[in-house]
């Protein structure tokens, strides 16, 4: 009994370069949603602009307006 050996043996880990394939598309994913919503915020500022320069012409016309007729009722006088 003294010549008993207890052998244990511990298999070696090897992942395979699954982790890094599973990296390697989160990364693009990420790259793919910052370019995605970078150009989205782009053209909504551009729709923001565009909107806020029409008001204004609206406003601007609406003053050409006002002007015109009170140029007209003093003309009227």
């Amino acid at each position: 009994m003294a010549d008993d050996h207890t052998i244990v043996v511990t298999p070696e880990r090897s992942g395979g370069g699954s982790g890094w394939i599973i990296a390697l598309v989160l990364v693009v994913a990420l790259i793919v949603g910052v370019v995605f919503f970078s150009r989205m915020s782009g053209s909504e500022s551009a729709k923001d602009n565009a909107i806020a320069n029409a008001a204004s012409n609206v406003g601007a016309a609406a003053r050409d307006v006002g002007d015109a007729a009170q140029d007209a009722a003093h003309s009227a006088k």
